[in-house]
């Protein structure tokens, strides 16, 4: 017999976890049971009979003995025990309503016995309503079966009846489960109860055995039912102990994947530090998309095994191109699109039961086609791929990253769904665009792990020699072991640190790119001077703003903003010298904010100066008291110097550039910088047959204009102008400077037949910005069209210079026109 049984921990979770599911469905369910078995009670009491009260009370002792041989089903809160040969055989020789009073003995006792503090009442309510109505069926059944079915034989009515209370049993209990586990009813009931059948069918069996010998010797024989039972009990048990073991070694297998999981998850760890919360929000994710989308069981387990594995490849990208905070080139990119592919292969070897390496290897595919390493397009990419791809890409978006700040998460989703057929799946992103915001929720609400620290950086005492011995050397005589290896190891560090000392000279200065220079830079002292983070602060306006900030906390170290001479590195861009071993809680804003902690513990700071004095300063990290040294100190030192001038001079020629590009006194894009743009934009209207429009502007009488309200006055003019375009034109139009008071627009996508109504509005802003000089200010407005005008930028501008002069000169004949015949009309 099968009763729903919760035991330990799940009990609270039962009919409790009904008000999360289906609550009013279990409550209605038990209610109608409760009352069915009501109604079969009552029916048992109106047609009482006992022939053979001693009889009963046999078979009652027997029942409840029989109860306390119970077992847990695997899968389900429930327990089954064989004591239902009684029911069988109170069917066959008792009347309805001892055959009620046999069963609902046992399942009190099979309920409470040891589950006195685990059931609550409704649960034996259930169990005594369901076995309740289900004997009174197996009751009915049996009599239908012999005097209405025209079935004499009594074995073929046994097995039909204990068919009948196997599937009634069984189904409801399993029923009860789906509403109070949310379990499908069919996967329940094949996989928890299906397989006891054969034990029903047996029962049976036993049971005509016992009714024909009663037949035969009398109701006594009966008493030898328990040694059958005992022996059904001990089947049961053996083969639930099979299953049992059977379990723990799946999930002992289960762990060892998981644990080596977690293992080459902390690999990637290490290699680059910025990764883990984020896989474990897109575990998240991808978990709940794989759900809503319902993929199997392996497809599952593979996806939950590549959303915290698909980056691990970067392992064989070198360093300073997964940790450099600007764009990537190029060549830098070609060798980042090696990850999936590497990754895929070292994941190979571990031998997953379930498809991880396909997913790892196409999670940077496309759903047109445009993606890599394949090309893969739609369907032909995994599923779990195709989820990775989307839930890794928004996390990204709404993280922070070396190369930009993190975006609202409403703009991150924004963005994925524009990919939506171009990147991604269509479904996948409909999915994440609806549960989006649950599923951040989610993903806050999993608990962080703790962090395992590698030990890179330990001291090991022992060992004397590598297995192939040490290489030949010319130190002292051995009679101070201990100091000649300290020697031997000092001279082998001073080299590599005059080595890494020398590269960096000859690569300092070789990139004008201030990114690209302190990237190589921190990867070049990471050789020689271990370091959990690092930041490199420029000064700028008396605030030391981080410029280049990498390893543990970087998001933390890029908010900060120091005022110079407070704090550690304030301190030391104020006062021109080093710190050695302080603390990097001092630092403004670092530990502001109490849900922010850290773990590092020292630091060494070093200003970098330049020819005008501390243009920066260099700080290194670390999570152990003490953990840096004079060496580290002098080594800083050594190359402050030569790392303050680059940057120096990087920062003047980014200066410098942006003055040969830009007008002194608008701000505006010069000729030069027109010139350029509009060659670009020509080219990509002639692949795109798309129009464009140059509208060149010019003062009329300017020169007229500073000599009768100065200069200063006309200057402001041009500065109220500029801005005025700024603010009118549309974002992707390009203003410039085209002469000393000339303007030029570039506006793409421009009809020719809004041009006239885009240069009436030209003109009225020129008299707005005119209004300080009351005076009548007139602006000629001339066009270019394309590809009418020409077909290069050369072309365009000459265009459009040459119909700006013959306005010009139009407006300049008009107005000696008007002069001369001004006499006539007084």
């Amino acid at each position: 017999m099968v009763i729903f049984a919760p035991y330990k921990e799940d009990v609270r979770q039962q009919f409790d976890g009904m008000a999360r599911g289906n609550q009013v469905g279990a409550n209605v369910f038990v209610a109608v049971m409760s009352a069915a078995a009501v109604g079969c009670f009552v029916l048992g009491v109106l047609h009482w009979e006992c022939h053979d009260p001693v009889k009963f009370l046999c078979y009652l002792a027997l029942a409840i003995a029989a109860s306390f041989l119970r077992i847990k089903l695997p899968g389900v809160n429930g327990t089954l025990s064989v004591n239902f040969l009684f029911i069988l055989l109170g069917v066959l020789e008792l009347s309805l309503g001892e055959t009620l009073l046999l069963g609902v003995a046992e399942v009190f006792v099979q309920s409470r016995w040891r589950s006195w503090k685990n059931l609550r009442p409704i649960h034996v309510v259930f169990n005594a309503s369901q076995f309740a109505v289900g004997t009174a069926v197996a009751y009915a059944t049996y009599r239908v079966v012999i005097h209405y079915a025209s079935i004499a034989s009594q074995p073929l009515a046994l097995m039909v009846v204990a068919i009948t209370y196997f599937g009634f049993n069984t189904l409801a209990v399993a029923f009860i489960v789906r509403l109070s586990e949310g379990k499908p009813v069919l996967k329940v009931w094949s996989e928890s109860y299906l397989w006891t059948l054969p034990y029903y069918l047996a029962g049976a069996a036993i049971t005509g055995l016992i009714s024909f010998l009663n037949s035969r010797i009398g109701w006594q024989s009966s008493l030898l039912v328990f040694a059958p039972v005992y022996l059904m009990y001990r089947s049961y048990r053996l083969y639930m102990g099979k299953l049992e073991w059977e379990k723990k070694h799946a999930e002992e297998v289960s762990r060892i994947h998981l644990r080596t999981i977690e293992a080459l998850a902390l690999a990637i760890e290490a290699k680059d530090h910025t990764t883990h919360e984020h896989l474990q929000r897109v575990r998240v994710y991808a978990m709940e998309l794989a759900k809503e989308l319902g993929l199997n069981e392996a497809e599952t387990e593979a996806l939950q095994a590549a959303s915290v594995l698909h980056d691990i490849g970067k392992l064989a990208v070198p360093e300073h191109i997964i940790s450099k905070p600007g764009k990537l080139t190029p060549e830098e990119f070609e060798k980042m699109k090696v990850h999936p592919i590497v990754g895929a292969e070292i994941l190979e070897q571990v031998d997953f039961p379930y498809p991880v390496v396909p997913i790892v290897h196409s999670h940077h595919e496309k759903w047109d086609g445009s993606g890599y390493p394949d090309g893969l397009k739609g369907e032909a990419i995994p599923i779990g791929a195709r989820i990775l791809a989307a839930v890794d890409c928004l996390d990204a978006l709404a993280s922070d990253r070396q190369y930009r700040r993190a975006l609202p998460l409403d703009e991150a989703m924004a963005r994925v769904e524009a990919e939506a057929g171009k990147s991604f799946d269509p479904r996948v992103v409909e999915i994440l665009k609806r549960r989006y915001v649950e599923l951040e929720r989610m993903a806050h609400e999993q608990p962080v792990p703790v962090a395992v620290k590698l030990s890179k950086d330990v001291k090991v005492e022992r060992g004397s020699a590598p297995a192939a011995g040490f290489a030949e050397s010319t130190t002292p005589s051995p009679t101070a072991p201990e100091v000649l290896e300290d020697f031997v190891s000092q001279i082998g560090a001073a080299r590599e640190e005059a080595q890494c000392l020398f590269e960096l000279s000859q690569e300092l200065g070789s990139s004008l790119s201030l990114d690209d220079t302190l990237s190589m830079l921190a990867v070049r002292v990471k050789r020689v001077i271990p370091f959990d983070a690092m930041a490199i602060y420029l000064v700028r306006d008396g605030i030391l703003v981080p410029q280049f900030v990498s390893g543990d906390n970087a998001r933390l170290f890029s908010s900060l903003r120091i005022p110079v001479g407070e704090g550690l590195s304030g301190w030391v861009a104020h006062n021109h010298k080093p710190i050695l071993n302080g603390n990097p809680s001092v630092e403004p804003g670092y530990l502001n904010d109490p849900t922010k902690y850290s773990t590092l513990r020292s630091a060494l700071a070093v200003p970098l100066e330049g020819t005008a004095g501390t243009v920066a300063v260099l700080a290194v990290y670390r999570s152990q008291a003490d953990g840096f040294t004079k060496d580290h100190l002098r080594i800083l030192m050594a190359i402050g110097s030569k790392v303050g001038l680059t940057i120096e001079n990087t920062l003047k020629y980014r200066a410098i550039r942006g003055t040969a590009e830009a007008d002194s006194l608008t701000g505006l894009p010069n000729a030069r910088e027109l010139f350029v743009h509009l060659d670009r934009e020509l080219v990509r209207c002639a692949r795109e047959h798309a129009n464009l429009v140059l509208f060149v502007m010019d003062f009329v009488g300017f020169k007229q204009l500073s000599r009768r309200f100065g200069e200063e006055k006309a200057n402001q003019l041009l500065r109220n102008f500029a801005a005025a375009l700024k603010a009118s034109c549309r974002p992707y139009d390009f203003i410039a400077m085209s002469g000393v008071d000339e303007f030029a627009v570039v506006a793409p996508g421009c009809e020719q037949e809004d041009a006239e109504h885009v240069a009436k509005r030209l003109k009225g802003l020129a008299r707005d910005a005119a209004r300080d000089l009351a005076a009548d200010v007139e602006l000629t407005v001339a066009q270019a069209f394309y590809p009418t005008s020409g077909p290069d930028a050369e072309h365009m501008l000459a265009a459009a210079e040459g119909n700006l002069r013959r306005m010009q000169n139009e407006t300049v004949r008009r107005t000696q026109e008007a002069t001369r015949q001004a006499p006539l009309k007084k």
